[in-house]
Order: structure tokens, then sequence, then C-alpha cells
């Protein structure tokens, strides 16, 4: 079944999870843990990101953020590609470093806001890459690091995080550190980052009773949030597909981006339509798939059918 389009737009909530490639590592030592966040830092203050939670463990990783005037995918693609360039070179290696598409979540920020910074905060102690809560508050692969002041990161968003905890910096952090003691002891993973209804609604047993009291609520598993701010994002995402774009718009435009791509590389769009793999064509149709699925939110086999490709080979270029 087709994974549904990106819902964003800027200044929206994301809990975003990037895996390594059949779980493998995506950083070898200190020096990629350093690069990875130094690209991440970059594009966050050049892209107006703002970074609220980060957790970089071994083989994948977590940021809280709300997505800059150039939304998530764009900040996304950026961060992923490049680091992905950098480590393949470095290391020697060829292929995809990345698991397929990264996972977003958009959040209803006043009700999931302190969880998820709690829940990101503490993947390291529940992964064993540290003991002990003291120990946390000195990795510096992770946001708590920066929450007690023992790393410095400028791209870091500390004072927001802090202001859901308390109005002076030193009552916050105190608030802040008794509330990361409460959630260790609390699996919130299929709350914050599970599927439809059980990450809509806070778990199963809050599902469960909500059946039982023949409730019937709305749910997207690209959502965490109650019903009436599912119903928000979704009617706000169909309300701006109208705005931007019509389909004889969306038609048009994606015309102009293939016939675009075909003049910087010198084809003409009927060999792009050949079929042939020679020279840059695999690439081209990749980048112009990927854009089409993610940006546009163009089913698989439309994209199939504006390139002249098989269903199949769609669903492999954007994998």
């Amino acid at each position: 079944m087709p994974r549904g389009a990106r819902l964003d737009t800027p200044g929206t909530l994301h809990h975003v999870i990037v895996r390594g490639i059949e779980k493998g590592s995506i950083v070898r030592d200190d020096q990629d843990r350093k690069e990875y966040l130094r690209r991440t830092g970059e594009l966050a203050q050049g892209m107006g990101t703002n970074i609220y939670a980060f957790a970089l463990m071994t083989n994948h990783a977590h940021i809280l953020l709300k997505s800059g005037e150039q939304g998530l995918s764009t900040f996304m693609r950026r961060l992923l590609s490049g680091y992905a360039q950098y480590f393949n070179r470095r290391h020697k290696r060829v292929g995809h470093l990345f698991q397929n598409r990264y996972k977003s979540i958009i959040c209803e920020e006043e009700a999931y806001f302190d969880k998820l910074v709690a829940y990101i905060h503490l993947n390291p102690l529940r992964g064993g890459l540290v003991h002990t809560v003291e120990e946390l508050a000195f990795y510096p692969w992770c946001g708590h690091a920066v929450m007690m002041h023992k790393v410095l990161y400028s791209w870091f968003n500390r004072d927001y995080v802090l202001s859901f905890f308390g109005e002076t910096e030193s009552k916050a952090q105190q608030a802040y550190s008794e509330y990361l003691g409460e959630e260790i002891g609390k699996n919130r993973e299929k709350e914050l980052s599970g599927g439809g209804l059980l990450r809509s609604h806070g778990g199963w047993s809050k599902v469960q009773s909500m059946r039982k009291q023949g409730t019937k609520v709305l749910s997207d598993d690209r959502i965490l949030g109650g019903d009436s701010f599912v119903r928000e994002v979704l009617q706000e995402a169909e309300d701006q597909g109208k705005e931007l774009l019509t389909a004889k718009e969306r038609s048009k435009q994606i015309n102009n981006d293939i016939e675009e791509a075909c003049s910087k590389a010198g084809i003409t769009v009927a060999l792009l339509r050949s079929g042939g793999r020679k020279g840059e064509l695999p690439a081209i149709r990749r980048a112009l798939a990927e854009k089409f699925v993610n940006d546009y939110g163009l089913s698989l086999a439309e994209t199939a059918r504006q390139l002249w490709v098989t269903t199949a080979a769609v669903s492999h270029m954007v994998r």
C-alpha cells in the first residue's frame, strides 16, 4: 500500500526518526557524530528550523523540530543526502545509508511536547549507551547534555524547551530534571511513535476505553494528537493543497519540472521517457520521482505514468 504524502507547513512540530539501512550503523565514531550534528546545526540555522530535542544513537536518530519556511522535506533531504555522501566517502562504501524514507510524525504541541522531549532525551539511557542519568548529562550526542548546560550547541533552542517547565531558568531546569526522572520508568514508545489510533490517542488503554464507550474518532499514522487535532491538521493540509495547486496547475508544474530537468541534462523529454538507462537517465528519474511523491503527494501509479516507468520502479526509486 503506498505511503501517504508528507504533511507539513512552516512551523509544524515534527518528531523525526531516521534509521540505518538493514539496522546498520549511521555513525562509527565520534568524528561521524560531530559531522552529523554539525550538518544538522548548520542546516537548522540556515533554514530557520527550530530543534528542541535530539538523540544520536548508533543505528538511528531522533529529532524534535519545527520546520522552517522551506518545510521538513527540504531540510531532511539536505541533511541525509549530504551526510550519506560524507559517510560513504570517509568509510569507502557505496549504496544507501538510511532505511527507506525517514519517519515523521506531526505532534500536538500542548499535549505532547514535554513527553517527546523526555522520550527522545532518554533514548541513550534506554539503549545502553550510558548507564545513569548522571552519565546522560555528559553525553554530548543528545540534547539532554545541552539542557543541563554541559554542552553548548547554538542551534539547539534550549530556552523554548525550558519555557515549558518554568518561568525562570533555575526553576525550569529543576522541573525538567524531575520530569525526566519520572519518565525513566515509563514506556511511551507505542504512544509516541506507534501507529494509528494508538499514537493518536495515547496508548492501547485509551483506545479500548473509547471503543467500549462507542466513541468514534479519527486517527492518522502521520499524526500524534487527539481527534480534533487530527481533523484540524488533515483539513489544513487539504485546504493548503487546494490553495497551492489545483489538479491542472499541478499537472503543469510536473511537466515544467520534467522539461527543466531534461534541459539541464541536455536531453529530450522523449529520451527520458524512452525507458533507457544510460548516463544520467536513472538519476534524473529518481530525483523527479522523489519530488512528485514526497513534495506533490502524487501516487506511485501516477508518478509512474508521468515518467513512463512501472509502479514497481517508482516504489524502488523513492525507497
